[in-house]
């Protein structure tokens, strides 16, 4: 009976091949181009097909592997769980260590220590920073730069008074050189000097078997506007670069692999997010495999994941919580092994509790609630992200190669491919959002207008581009990578506006045909909004003269006539007049009889077609803010 149903199962659903579901696409897209139509191009150029089939699968040689398999693509485990990790600035130590064991009681189960670069903290500030920690328990990690040196015989000494077991310790201290090249242009000593104290710090770190001491920061690549492929073959790169000097420095691959950290930014592209890290530990364990290591564990990639500063926002900064959400998802569902959520007013302020709970509330319910932590590689068989994983793969493995053909990851930074690579992207990016064509929701895109910022936020906080560029005049620097949030030039917009001491009203001068007036009115309020206008809208006015008269009573600013094309042939013309120059006067759309508006004194016109940063900046040119 059971073999009956099943085969009539099949009989009432014939399989379909590819070539009929085309059959049907092409006639649904009435000659309109397929690839423009259904093909995505994402920033990286990569194409992304409308729908995958398993015929698609048949050449991808990492689908045969299983989670914990080298290598590594499904997850270097075989469960998914990864730690809770909250940043801590321990800059004065008591209050760090306060800080520290009161979030222990909430959930986190990963410290990050920030300490000065510099000054780093001495052997009785160590014992206050972790006292009543337990570190068994709990992965501690010191972000110092350099003063990481000086870090890890501090934490030696401590484990061993306290008798501790060192094989239960576990954490990292950040050992980065070349990020010091890449966001400063040049070392922080001397580049010979810098690899003979990362092999030091290696032998030094015999003591403490789970510690990781060599911090490869992909995050830098994300964070200055770079693609997911970039942030990927040049992280991987600076990896290399570090196996090369190790290696060359007589240590084993193995002993060089298996204390190298990796950190990632994760952003908003759902589903590149989580293919970006099953292509990251699937090449990284293909570049440990040439140096020959003794065992494959040592080509696990360890990976800490941060949601995204690039991403983040001043203005409507609870948006930063979804977008946060989100991106946690990625980076748990592709099996990092920590996660640092940053808090929605990370961007502008030292974050206040609230919004440290609810950053470290949002890892707590996708592992309590939506059970993320239970099933390995959950997105496994998915032909969308196996595709994607692919191809990420391959293009970031091209781009990896063009690095290791121009000598090398620190080579090729001096010689200024990394940064051209990086800056040309982040240009597009930006041009992206100046039009539109990417969508940061509150910024560039349905501002709420009723907001205002914190008296306390200030013109450099939201400007504020990390830059720590060497200042020196007597060396010969590389240009730095500058990171940066996308939002900030149209932030910078609006601030002006909000702290000129004026409050510019845009009129929406709403005529004729209801539908195009709503719509264009809509379209025109998140227009000037972006600017942080002071919007007054309006359902529909009877005539002209009403509409001009609201807008003179208002002591608007612009006034933007927002009717149907056909219409503005009369109305606009006759609205501009009775008008008599006393508000700056605006289009909405592009009409075909433009020619003939602009004829008759009508100068300013915005449409889809507006480069809305660029025109917002000219709007408060002549708003005189």
């Amino acid at each position: 009976m059971a073999e009956n149903k099943e085969n009539k199962l099949f009989t009432e659903f014939p399989p379909v091949s590819t070539a009929e579901w085309e059959a049907v696409i092409t006639a649904d897209l009435k000659g309109a181009d397929y690839e423009k139509k259904l093909v995505w191009k994402t920033i990286d150029g990569l194409s992304v097909r409308p729908y995958y089939r398993a015929e698609d699968m048949k050449n991808l040689k990492h689908l045969k592997y299983l989670p914990g398999q080298f290598p590594y693509v499904r997850s270097t485990k075989t469960n998914n769980s990864w730690l809770v990790r909250q940043d801590i600035d321990a800059g004065n130590v008591k209050d760090a260590n306060a800080q520290a064991l009161n979030v222990l009681m909430r959930g986190v189960d990963s410290l990050g220590f920030i300490l000065d670069s510099k000054k780093g903290i001495t052997a009785a500030e160590m014992e206050t920073l972790l006292h009543e920690i337990d570190l068994p328990s709990v992965e501690t990690n010191f972000v110092a730069g350099g003063a990481s040196l000086a870090m890890l015989p501090l934490m030696v000494e401590y484990v061993k008074k306290h008798k501790i077991n060192a094989a239960e310790v576990k954490g990292s201290v950040n050992y980065d050189p070349i990020r010091s090249l890449t966001l400063r242009g040049k070392f922080c000593q001397d580049q010979k000097q810098a690899f003979d104290a990362a092999k030091e710090l290696i032998a030094a770190a015999k003591e403490l078997p789970n510690y990781k001491v060599i911090s490869v920061n992909g995050s830098m690549f994300h964070n200055s506007g770079s693609t997911t492929v970039q942030e990927l073959a040049f992280s991987l790169a600076v990896a290399t670069e570090y196996m090369s000097a190790l290696t060359e420095r007589g240590l084993s691959a193995d002993a060089v692999a298996s204390r190298i950290k990796f950190t990632y930014s994760t952003g908003t592209s759902y589903f590149l997010e989580i293919a970006k890290f099953r292509a990251a530990r699937m090449l990284w364990a293909q570049i440990v495999e040439a140096y020959k290591p003794a065992s494959k564990d040592s080509a696990k990639m360890i990976i800490h994941a941060e949601t995204s500063r690039w991403n983040q926002s001043v203005y409507d900064p609870y948006v930063n919580l979804l977008r946060g959400t989100t991106e946690a998802m990625s980076a748990a569902i592709a099996g990092v092994d920590s996660l640092t959520v940053l808090p929605f007013d990370a961007p502008f302020r030292k974050s206040a509790e609230i919004s440290e709970r609810t950053a470290r509330n949002t890892q707590i319910i996708l592992k309590e609630e939506c059970h993320f932590d239970k099933v390995v590689d959950p997105s496994a068989g998915s032909y969308y992200i196996e595709m994607l994983t692919a191809s990420i793969a391959e293009e970031a493995w091209k781009l990896f190669k063009q690095v290791e053909e121009k000598g090398g990851y620190v080579k090729a930074f001096l010689g200024g491919f990394i940064q051209g690579q990086v800056e040309a992207t982040a240009q597009k990016r930006d041009t992206n959002l100046a039009t539109r064509r990417d969508i940061l929701l509150g910024t560039n895109q349905y501002p709420n207008a009723t907001e205002s910022l914190e008296k306390e936020v200030t013109l450099d906080a939201v400007t504020r581009a990390k830059a720590e560029a060497c200042t020196c005049t007597d060396c010969e620097c590389a240009r730095p990578l500058v990171p940066y949030r996308g939002a900030m030039a149209f932030e910078e917009l609006r601030f002006r506006t909000e702290k000129s001491g004026k409050e510019p009203i845009a009129f929406m001068l709403t005529l004729g045909s209801l539908a195009f007036r709503r719509g264009r009115a809509q379209f025109s309020g998140n227009f000037f909004g972006c600017a942080g206008l002071r919007i007054l809208d309006h359902n529909g006015y009877a005539s002209v003269a009403e509409g001009v008269k609201a807008a003179i009573d208002a002591k608007a600013a612009l006034v933007v006539i927002c009717s149907s094309d056909e219409e503005y042939e009369t109305l606009a013309p006759e609205a501009f007049e009775m008008l008599k120059g006393k508000a700056v006067f605006v289009v909405a759309g592009e009409p075909a009889c433009r020619p003939e508006l602009e004829a008759k004194g009508i100068k300013n016109f915005i449409s889809v077609k507006s480069n809305v940063l660029e025109t917002l900046k000219e709007y408060q040119k002549m708003l005189n803010i």
